[in-house]
């Protein structure tokens, strides 16, 4: 076994043979290497003032992507490459094109959000030669200013844009053939253990490593993204112990599409994954964009909004109006489940010890039906649900219901299907009037709870609506969809 995280910072080799399972990156730069750019602020992943880039070699190409370090455990960044707003200005002092874009259009006033913008616009400018104004605005979606307005780092993204210099002026791209070569020697098949204070830090060279590591620790705390169990730690004060990061683990990260549908391994982020869904599961890539920030969609995987079991995770619902199972794996075998199953009451899952999720399977929508998904939030963007609804109809030629599939999240102590609704809505045509009578069906369905998101009486009336829109919109009567959403919605 190996007994050290190593990683790149900025330019440094970083080596640590002692660390605390769970210190945040963000307190590692400001407390350990007193590089203070980076900045506290919501300690939740939701403002933005610590993003930070980190690259990691993906099929050999060097990418970088923007995270938030307040929920980012350093544990997680064997063989990465950590880049924090110090390192961008040269040695000489002289901006780098990002921050002067900044500087000329006005975009810092207090300057405590400042750095975090300049890093996110600073991934986007890495990732995009010439963005669109959605593009900046969904990259730009995980930092909050309460000063700006938004609209003077909006033209600092569009000003740099055009006026893409050499990349002389990019140290990343200046050093990028020297830091593959230097995250090469990093990465290791071997695990890796910490141990000290009576806790433990596990980083295992494979999946075969991770189920023998789960049979000896069956509870352990599994860690893909952190955007959940980071706030474990960072609100709750929570102590884990042992812990085992597995974002690096290449086995879990497979996308693969085949005529049946999309297999996706439990570490594959929500913007790793969004491509695929993009073509083969339209509607499904849209709900990403609505779930946290762009660093929130880098670092979260969809394996892990499955296996934490939230009742008010956004994916469960729309994965189980298509059908999803749900792969399980230990040192003992494999076993495959349908994803309704795997939640079996609030905060319990169908988990043997030791086992954890390896890979889910969607299967493609026919062309012929219809899938639609309504996320219900306070806000739009950066916002988790107070509900979340997924139809998913195929009709025949007469307009009779041959499939539904119905489930929503926020309304039990689970993600759950709505079998009664879809009873009173099955062998029937799909109308107006088998719509009306099947609403009060949800009744029998769910009992929500009341919570500072939402009432009760507000999560059932919503679905009830949401079923309506959903009939409107298949039936193509806009100005009926119009009406219902300015009176009932």
């Amino acid at each position: 076994m190996a007994d050290s995280i190593r990683f790149i910072l900025n330019g440094e080799d970083i080596a640590l043979s002692s660390l605390d399972p769970t210190e945040t990156l963000l307190d590692f730069l400001r407390l350990r290497r007193r590089l203070t750019g980076s900045k506290e602020g919501c300690a939740e992943g939701d403002c933005g003032a610590c993003t930070v880039l980190v690259g990691r070699l993906v099929s050999g190409r060097l990418a970088y992507e923007t995270v938030n370090a307040c929920i980012r455990f350093v544990g997680s960044l064997n063989a990465t490459h950590v880049v924090t707003v110090e390192h961008l200005a040269a040695k000489d002092g002289t901006l780098h094109p990002v921050q002067q874009a900044m500087v000329d259009c006005h975009g810092s006033q207090c300057g405590f959000c400042t750095p975090g913008f300049v890093m996110s616009l600073y991934g986007l400018w890495l990732a995009s030669e010439n963005p669109g104004r959605a593009e900046i605005e969904r990259a730009l979606q995980g930092n909050l200013c309460r000063c700006t307005g938004y609209e003077p780092i909006v033209k600092a993204a569009e000003l740099v844009a055009r006026m893409r210099p050499s990349a002389l002026f990019d140290p990343l791209e200046r050093e990028r053939a020297n830091i593959i070569a230097r995250l090469e020697e990093l990465t290791t098949r071997e695990t890796i253990l910490l141990e000290g204070d009576g806790r433990s830090l596990i980083v295992p060279g494979s999946v075969e490593a991770l189920a023998t590591t789960m049979a000896a620790s069956p509870k352990a705390t599994i860690v893909a993204g952190a955007t959940d169990v980071g706030l474990w730690v960072t609100k709750q004060m929570r102590v884990l112990d042992p812990v085992v990061f597995i974002n690096h683990l290449d086995e879990l990260q497979d996308i693969i599409v085949t005529p049946e549908g999309i297999t996706l391994g439990a570490g594959v982020s929500y913007s790793a994954a969004f491509e695929a869904l993009r073509q083969e599961i339209p509607a499904f890539a849209r709900l990403i964009t609505r779930i946290g920030g762009q660093q929130v969609r880098n670092m979260g995987t969809i394996g892990g909004n499955v296996a934490n079991g939230s009742p008010i995770g956004d994916t469960p619902p729309v994965l189980i109006a298509l059908g999803a199972t749900v792969t399980l794996r230990s040192a003992t075998g494999i076993r495959t489940l349908p994803l309704e199953d795997f939640f079996i009451d609030y905060g319990k899952q169908d988990r043997q010890p030791g086992e954890f999720v390896e890979r889910l399977f969607v299967p493609r929508p026919k062309t012929e039906s219809v899938l639609a998904i309504y996320k219900i939030s306070k806000r739009r963007d950066e916002d988790i649900s107070a509900l979340c609804g997924a139809f998913h109809l195929e009709t025949d030629a007469s307009g009779v219901v041959t499939h539904i599939r119905i489930a929503f999240g926020g309304m039990a102590g689970t993600p759950k299907r709505a079998r009664s609704v879809e009873a009173a809505l099955y062998g029937r045509p799909f109308t107006q009037s088998s719509v009306d009578a099947a609403r009060d069906a949800f009744d029998h369905d769910y009992q929500p709870l009341t919570d500072w998101r939402a009432t009760a009486e507000y999560r059932q009336l919503t679905a009830k609506n949401l079923l309506t829109r959903f009939y409107l919109e298949v039936s193509g009567t806009p100005q009926e969809l119009q009406r219902f959403t300015a009176e009932e919605a």
